[in-house]
């Protein structure tokens, strides 16, 4: 699976992973995730994985955001995009559509100790991570 796109969408230039994953509920093994890649290659490489194989493959672009209120808009856009998925009672045409976008965003800073490892570091200081894991991907120093 992965997304469909104009051919001159910004997002195809966007680094790309595949989560590959058992196709029923019925196996139950954690999902390998791959990338990031360019597009085509993740969609070569997803199709030739799963070509004999009984596996799931999704192909999703890397959203580099940098900050926490690029996330949560993302995520704000993400469940405003599944409510209109959601069926009217009469549309049948949906009974098998999946949209699982249950994210807790809860302002309770009481959670929030037990998961943070220091102070939340600045977009630039994301940005300049993000530099250096691609720079690691690469193979370059």
């Amino acid at each position: 699976m992965t997304l469909e796109l104009a051919p001159d969408s910004p997002i195809l230039a966007m680094p790309w992973i595949i989560t590959f994953g058992p196709l029923s509920d019925e196996e139950d093994w954690e999902p390998v995730v791959c990338g990031p890649y360019e597009r085509p290659h993740a969609i070569a490489l997803a199709e030739e994985v799963v070509a004999d194989h009984e596996l799931m493959a999704v192909v999703e672009p890397v959203m580099g955001f940098a900050s926490v209120a690029e996330i949560q808009a993302e995520i704000a856009l993400a469940k405003s995009v599944a409510a209109e998925l959601v069926p009217d009672d009469d549309d049948l045409a949906f009974d098998d559509v999946d949209v699982d976008l249950d994210l807790d965003l809860d302002d309770d800073d009481d959670d929030r100790d037990d998961h943070v490892v220091g102070p939340l570091p600045s977009p630039e200081e994301i940005r300049a991570g993000m530099a250096r894991v691609a720079h690691r991907l690469a193979g370059t120093s």
